[in-house]
């Protein structure tokens, strides 16, 4: 019960998903009960991303909120919509699917026939299959992350540099400075902890996705990271096994 957790940040967080779980029941109540809506509904409930330290747990993920790491950047995604998701698919859970939040407008136009608006582009991709249970698409293209320009340093006794860009194409995940500098490549598929570090068995691959985030930072708005206070030198990262 929330009332033992009534103090401090974690009660605050408790208190709050508690609220949440008793709205949204009304919500989903009122879809189930109104002709009109049960069969043409579909309700997507998206977390932000990563735990704050104290209040959630990122579980086997390394990293919080405000990190680059998949405790940073991993979100769960509910998907409910009793006459549009695969019935035999209501309860599962689809863990092979990658896609990002960008890629639910592109899903939502798909699914309700609706154009694009004209003179644009959209970042996302269409993975409407994979909301409705209808497979496993993910999105092709790679993602790419950079991380709150005023967090430089990893909380605790002994903060760390963070990694400053982070890139996700299929199985691998590429964390680097803003310059390129340090890269680290982690096979999340299989290591979604990232605890073995794998950039000496894979060059060309931190080499292209290097390339590819350093571009995509570059085309975006600069924010002020790098002229923010000067970060500790970084360490080598050890054989293996790095900590934060």
């Amino acid at each position: 019960p929330v009332e033992q957790w009534k103090d401090g940040k974690r009660g605050m967080y408790l208190a709050v998903l508690e609220e949440m779980d008793r709205q949204l029941g009304k919500l989903f109540d009122h879809i189930r009960d109104t002709p009109a809506l049960r069969d043409n509904t579909l309700v997507l409930v998206c977390s932000d991303n990563g735990p704050e330290p104290g209040a959630g747990s990122a579980g086997p993920f390394r990293g919080a909120k405000g990190t680059l790491f998949e405790g940073g950047i991993r979100s769960p995604l509910i998907v409910w919509g009793p006459g549009l998701v695969e019935k035999t698919k209501a309860g599962s859970s689809n863990e092979t699917s990658v896609f990002a939040a960008i890629d639910l407008a592109p899903s939502v136009l798909a699914l309700t026939k609706t154009a694009p608006p004209a003179g644009g582009s959209l970042d996302g991709e269409n993975v409407s299959a994979a909301l409705l249970g209808r497979g496993e698409s993910a999105r092709r293209a790679p993602l790419f992350w950079r991380r709150p320009p005023d967090r430089p340093l990893s909380g605790g006794a002994n903060p760390r540099p963070l990694p400053d860009l982070a890139a996700r194409e299929g199985e691998w995940k590429l964390l680097c400075d803003y310059d390129g500098g340090h890269p680290r490549l982690f096979r999340v598929t299989d290591d979604a902890g990232e605890k073995t570090e794998r950039s000496a068995e894979r060059p060309e691959t931190v080499a292209r996705l290097t390339a590819a985030v350093l571009a995509w930072h570059r085309a975006m708005p600069a924010d002020n990271g790098p002229a923010l206070p000067d970060k500790p030198a970084k360490p080598k990262p050890a054989a293996g096994i790095e900590s934060e």
